[in-house]
């Protein structure tokens, strides 16, 4: 199924399991179709992965090609992205979207070289507009305004592409949600059945090893994140104690990250984690622009500053003004109290 304007979703998976980054965007590539009146397709490689083109259906796409081969069963790039590329120069779809995880990262600029398109990477939003060329004095209609960090989180850039196509894009973790799926919902699945070069295969996978994040931010119920003004890392053992008392995670600001708090696995905002917790406590976050961002779709925001015009007091829905480090032990004592 192709009409010149189809939104194609590369689907990320890994041992039968797709990332929910790929969900995410299929979820958004519904709302730009509907805004350009097209179609949504997957674009799958694997092996003996026959249940998932079917749930990817559910997530909102119209059709998946499923490229099924066993040289696809664990990624590797030239394999990955020969079929990828084949694909975009055999259907031209209008769009190509892949996640900004390790793997898209790979694969998405050798593609985009493959076909001579342009790639915009780690986008945290996307939507489709006019673009007017002063240069040309001509309107382009209905491009991807690929929308990203830039200068190194201080600006927000909109980047189109309106003459190469697709128009490409690699999208963050987390910063769409995924949608619900719907097991009645219908749609065209393709088995594709690649064929490789010699040159694609001079890599071999002879072992594996993975292992999973500690931290799970953007399925936490309740995050407790801290920001530089909890001083040390030695503070933010109090922000731990909080949150296992809540059932949560701890995240942290950038410049906690950067000063050498906490992992960078734990780091919201732009150049972090996406979240949507029930509840968001933010100790010692001043709230920069970058911050927020990757925050202030949480259902409750509770912001513990000194500093009562601080950027974070302007979505907190409680606000706490005060040192954290003396707020928080005050917390953990009355929580403490309260399940005796």
């Amino acid at each position: 199924m192709t009409d010149g304007r189809d939104i194609w979703v590369f689907i990320e998976q890994q041992d039968g399991k797709i990332a929910d980054t790929s969900l995410e965007l299929v979820g958004k590539a519904s709302e730009l179709a509907r805004t350009l009146g097209s179609h949504v397709g997957g674009v799958l490689c694997g092996y003996q992965v026959e249940a998932l083109p079917q749930q990817v259906i559910e997530h909102g796409a119209d059709f998946v090609l499923w490229a099924d081969h066993p040289e696809l069963e664990y990624y590797r790039t030239l394999p990955y992205a020969r079929v990828l590329s084949q694909l975009i120069r055999e259907r031209a779809p209008y769009v190509v979207l892949i996640g900004a995880t390790p793997l898209g990262r790979d694969l998405a600029p050798r593609v985009a070289s493959a076909v001579r398109a342009g790639l915009t990477a780690d986008c945290t939003d996307l939507q489709i507009g006019d673009y007017y060329s002063r240069r040309e004095g001509k309107t382009y209609k209905d491009l991807l305004f690929q929308i990203r960090p830039a200068f190194g989180g201080n600006l927000i850039a909109t980047i189109v592409n309106p003459v190469m196509h697709p128009q490409m894009a690699t999208v963050r973790e987390g910063v769409f949600r995924k949608p619900q799926p719907d097991p009645a919902r219908q749609g065209v699945i393709e088995r594709i059945h690649p064929s490789f070069e010699k040159e694609d295969l001079v890599m071999q996978v002879l072992s594996r090893e993975s292992r999973e994040s500690s931290v799970n931010l953007k399925e936490a119920p309740v995050i407790v994140a801290g920001g530089a003004g909890m001083g040390s890392k030695e503070n933010f053992q109090l922000l731990y104690e909080l949150a296992n008392l809540l059932g949560g995670e701890v995240g942290a600001s950038r410049a906690a990250v950067d000063a050498g708090f906490i992992s960078r696995e734990h780091q919201v905002g732009q150049t972090g984690t996406t979240v949507r917790p029930r509840l968001y406590i933010a100790a010692g976050i001043s709230g920069a622009v970058q911050h927020r961002a990757g925050m202030s779709e949480s259902n409750k925001i509770i912001a513990i500053n000194t500093d009562p015009n601080a950027p974070i007091m302007q979505i907190a829905h409680y606000k706490i003004i005060g040192d954290a480090k003396e707020v928080i032990p005050l917390m953990i004592k009355a929580l403490r109290e309260k399940t005796r």
